[in-house]
């Protein structure tokens, strides 16, 4: 049986201005009409660059995490190493770079997971994600002038038992990274993977 779908129309955008931009973001105050002939403004859209993030998976089955205070939050979180993608370059090679710089760790068996809109209906990037396997600590980190951060490895049992028992918290987007995990590991059946998420 065929699937009847509707297309969905975008909005028409009739005016556009910037309230705010630096490097990091700018928001976007647009008015809009939608396809039913009615007017929202200001329809806030905040512009950020794209995002990078990284599961990386140690030679002898740790994950490799970063802490790092998170002002939004107003606590310590501690997280998968992630970063703005600035060009030039790939999104992989630059998370290559945050991981090195971040925590020390770096190898040389990466594989893209997937990307995903970051927050579809206000925000307008991306968050691209990968998988590193067998990392292993070649240097110290080194880090920014306003970068506070400690690496972390953990064993990814018990990693995945905090998430379950809600001792761990993460972003929404780095909860997306790792069901993309799962979906990688399904399709290409890696016998690395599977001894972890078993």
């Amino acid at each position: 049986m065929a699937e009847d779908r509707k297309t969905v129309v975008p909005w028409k955008v009739l005016e556009s201005k910037y309230n705010y931009r630096d490097r990091w973001l700018a928001l976007r105050s647009d008015t809009v009409e939608l396809p039913n002939g009615r007017v929202l403004t200001p329809f806030h859209v905040i512009e950020q660059p794209d995002w990078v993030t990284a599961i990386a998976i140690t030679r002898d089955g740790g994950i490799v995490l970063v802490e790092e205070y998170r002002h939004g939050a107003r606590q310590a979180v501690i997280e998968l190493p992630s970063g703005i993608h600035e060009g030039p370059g790939e999104p992989v090679d630059q998370m290559k770079r945050e991981l090195l710089e971040e925590t020390g760790f770096a190898g040389e068996d990466w594989h893209p997971l997937g990307a995903f809109f970051a927050n579809a209906p206000r925000l307008d990037n991306r968050v691209h994600c990968f998988l590193a396997l067998d990392v292993h600590k070649v240097a110290e980190p080194a880090l920014d002038d306003g970068e506070i951060i400690v690496p972390h490895e953990v064993p990814f049992p018990r990693f995945l038992e905090e998430l379950r028992d809600g001792r761990r918290t993460f972003h929404g987007f780095q909860g997306g990274a790792l069901w993309l995990l799962d979906a990688y590991a399904r399709r290409t059946r890696d016998k690395r993977l599977a001894a972890l998420l078993d």
